[in-house]
């Protein structure tokens, strides 16, 4: 029987660059953007002679990359081996699910006892079939958008099919060294997606139980195998925010000590994995998570600015070398960037107790505060508690005032590039995004606008109050900026019922209702209507030229 597990993606609304050190906080929220991993046995049964086998098959498919490669599966060293790869991208296989493989079945033979390897022995001799799949938010599809001539609204993206394919390079005219060009929203795809296998596996494997989660001890486990895999993926001990959030949601977060996985780094140099993982599960993990989310009534939304991506290592890597040359004018920096997060945080967490406290006066206040602009919203507090209310939620904007202005005096003293236009500019908050983020915290119904993380062009986020959500998003498109369908889900990572790929099924009767309309429409009418339909549902055929009939457009559809 099949695993689904889902992992959500992140932003951080707080934290960045000074989540890197101990003890330093990030606030980061979960989105409905998720990663799902479906894992299955690859062969019904065994074959009699397995008993003999020393390797084990292992397939991994990802659809929307329509890349599927193929690995054996070293029962002693639980090693992979590249066997074949299908590429159609011309990119090399995913490091970071083939670290996920490694170290999650690493951890079910760490974990299990004489029996239970027996019962593992035959699961892994099945062989292992594992799927991933992302939501089309972790992705930009605003190119596919434009294209079509379609708006730049939510209600475009939502007209995509569900795990849409992602467009690639031509590359050289040969084909030969094409690239896949995926241009990411900044959501944390690898995170997501390595948090979604490792937890699948491990569930999978017997080692967890996430149908009946008790506590937090296999979430414990999950975190562990997940940042491992993580960092050795990408060659670096990051600050692992993002799978922390990936596997347990929303909340405040301050980092483990990189020490805690030096042993894994030295596995990649030789040492049995089984012993890396039994050292790893038993190291000191002094992460600290505290829950977080959004107080009642506000909306996370997320901005596409449509002007590429930004490097994030290298952004980090001039904020660290700025730090040695400049160490007195940095701390300077960085203290006051700290008492600023340290105060939007005191914000939040008063508004959410303010919220429980004065429950009639904070819904009232919130709602009228989200069809006014924030110089407003004083006159709109008839009692003290409201007052109380209106004043903290304008030390949260004050707050978030304060981190975009050191943030910005961050990048500039880093002298972080623009890797869009090769000019050496403080791109932390580059110039178009702070025109963005003004603007925006100056419609009305918006508490807080930034960069997530680490900054630069991935996307901008907005929190809002009410249902200010729609005049932003509209005031957004008018200035070029896609609003994007993510929200905040503070879910970490979820067994689900289901192949994700089922909710196709919605699409498809659509499509069948739309035949239904077309039978009793003037035949010019339908063609028409097809010209304007999502291309999802015309395929690559465009409309029929042929006007006798109708059944090639019923085909169109059934397809």
């Amino acid at each position: 029987m099949a695993v689904v597990v889902s992992a959500p993606g992140k932003v951080l609304m707080t934290g960045g660059y000074l989540i890197l050190e101990r003890p330093n906080p990030g606030l980061v929220l979960s989105t409905s953007a998720r990663f799902y991993a479906i894992v299955k046995p690859l062969l019904e049964e065994i074959k009699p002679d397995s008993w003999a086998w020393a390797w084990t098959d292992v397939k991994v498919t990802s659809p929307q990359l329509n890349r599927e490669s193929m690995y054996k599966l070293s029962m002693k060293n639980l090693t992979l081996q590249s066997v074949s790869r299908q590429v159609y991208t011309g990119e090399s296989g995913n490091p970071f699910v083939e670290q996920a493989v490694q170290y999650s079945v690493a951890a079910a033979y760490a974990t299990a006892d004489k029996d239970r390897k027996e019962v593992l022995q035959k699961l892994l001799l099945q062989g292992l079939d594992i799927t991933i799949l992302g939501s089309n938010d972790f992705y930009s599809y605003r190119n596919q958008i434009e294209a079509r001539g379609l708006p730049l609204l939510p209600e475009s993206l939502a007209a995509l099919p569900p795990f849409a394919s992602i467009t690639f390079n031509s590359g050289e005219s040969s084909g030969e060294n094409s690239k896949p060009e995926v241009a990411k929203t900044g959501l944390g795809s690898s995170a997501a997606m390595t948090s979604s296998v490792v937890a699948a596996l491990l569930h999978y494997l017997g080692v967890v139980d996430l149908a009946h989660v008790k506590g937090t001890a296999d979430l414990d486990v999950v975190h562990i195998i997940a940042q491992t895999a993580h960092c050795i993926a990408q060659g670096k001990v990051g600050s692992g925010f993002d799978v922390s959030s990936a596997v347990y949601g929303s909340h405040r977060y301050v980092r483990f000590s990189p020490k805690v996985i030096s042993s894994a780094q030295v596995a990649i140099k030789g040492a049995p994995l089984g012993e890396v993982v039994i050292e790893i599960l038993k190291g000191k993990w002094d992460h600290e998570r505290t829950k977080l989310s959004l107080p009642p009534l506000m909306n996370l939304l997320l901005g596409e600015p449509g002007t590429g991506g930004s490097s994030t290592p290298s952004m980090v890597g001039a904020v660290k070398k700025w730090q040695k040359s400049n160490p007195e004018k940095s701390q300077e920096t960085w203290t006051k960037l700290s008492e600023a997060n340290s105060a939007l945080e005191t914000q939040l967490n008063t508004l959410c107790k303010l919220a429980e406290e004065h429950w009639d006066e904070y819904k009232k206040l919130i709602n009228n505060c989200g069809s006014l602009k924030p110089e407003k919203w004083m006159e709109q507090a008839t009692q003290q508690s409201q007052e109380v209310i209106a004043k903290v939620l304008l030390g949260a904007r004050v707050a978030m005032l304060g981190i975009r202005y050191h943030m910005r005096l961050m990048g500039e003293a880093a002298g972080i590039p623009d890797l869009s236009s090769g000019r050496m500019i403080g791109s932390i908050e580059p110039s178009s995004q702070t025109q963005l983020l003004d603007s925006t915290m100056n419609m009305e119904g918006v508490l807080l606008a930034g960069v997530p993380g680490a900054g630069g062009f991935d996307a901008v986020f907005a929190v809002t109050l009410g249902e200010s959500s729609n005049h932003v998003i509209k005031s957004w498109s008018s200035q070029n900026v896609l609003a994007m369908l993510v929200r905040e889900d503070p879910r970490g990572v979820s067994l689900e019922a289901t192949d994700p790929r089922t909710s196709e099924i919605t699409s498809s009767i659509s499509s069948v209702k739309m035949q239904v309309v077309l039978a009793h429409m003037d035949l010019d009418d339908a063609l028409l209507r097809i010209d304007k339909m999502p291309s999802s549902l015309t395929k690559e055929e465009n409309e029929p030229k042929d006007k006798k009939s109708l059944s090639h457009i019923h085909l169109h559809l059934s397809n």
